[in-house]
């Protein structure tokens, strides 16, 4: 199992792919969706920092939402054709950022025993954070699929950390390399 200081830095890696695979792109390309019933790049940018904060504030502090207007929105419990407009590319990583800084801030408290329950936190931090790097690859390899496929744009190499490997075409973060 890892140290929660060092999840986080592998979250802030699979943030960085992200970045790699979206932030050269046009406001166009961005909220371009290649088919109807296909999510524009944007809205998995939203999504990913929408889940992120979905979790950490259901499994470890209740906290409100840096931008409720956008829960629904990148919720994908929500059909696509009833999502409506992205927002712009300034507040996608406007929230992207922030849903950051709070993940930081709440496993940051956790890995210094500012909870209670600290020991039991730790361990739910350490699974939750797996999950949501998991899931940030999980839309980069959709993302990534759109930049190359249909917009024509070269793919980033792959992060470099010893503990990420593809499975199945996926980037997975292995909780036991």
């Amino acid at each position: 199992m890892y140290e929660l200081d060092a999840l986080l830095r592998e979250y802030d890696r699979a943030r960085g792919y992200t970045d790699e695979l979206w932030k050269d792109l046009t406001p166009d390309e961005v909220i371009w969706r290649p088919r109807e019933d296909f999510s524009a790049i944007g809205w998995h940018l939203g999504h990913q920092a929408h889940v992120a904060h979905f979790m950490i504030r259901n499994l470890t502090a209740a906290e409100p939402s840096p931008d409720p207007a956008l829960d629904a929105l990148m919720d994908s419990a929500l059909p696509e054709q009833f999502r409506g407009a992205l927002p712009t590319v300034r507040r996608l990583t406007a929230f992207r950022e922030t849903v950051a800084e709070r993940v930081h801030a709440r496993i940051g408290d956790i890995a210094a025993g500012r909870v209670g329950a600290p020991t039991q936190m730790a361990i739910v931090a350490t699974h939750l954070l797996t999950a949501l790097i998991n899931h940030e690859y999980q839309h980069d390899q959709w993302i990534g699929e759109v930049r190359a496929e249909h917009l024509g744009h070269a793919l980033p190499t792959d992060p470099d950390s010893g503990h990420v490997r593809r499975i199945d075409g996926y980037l997975v973060l292995h909780p036991y390399a």
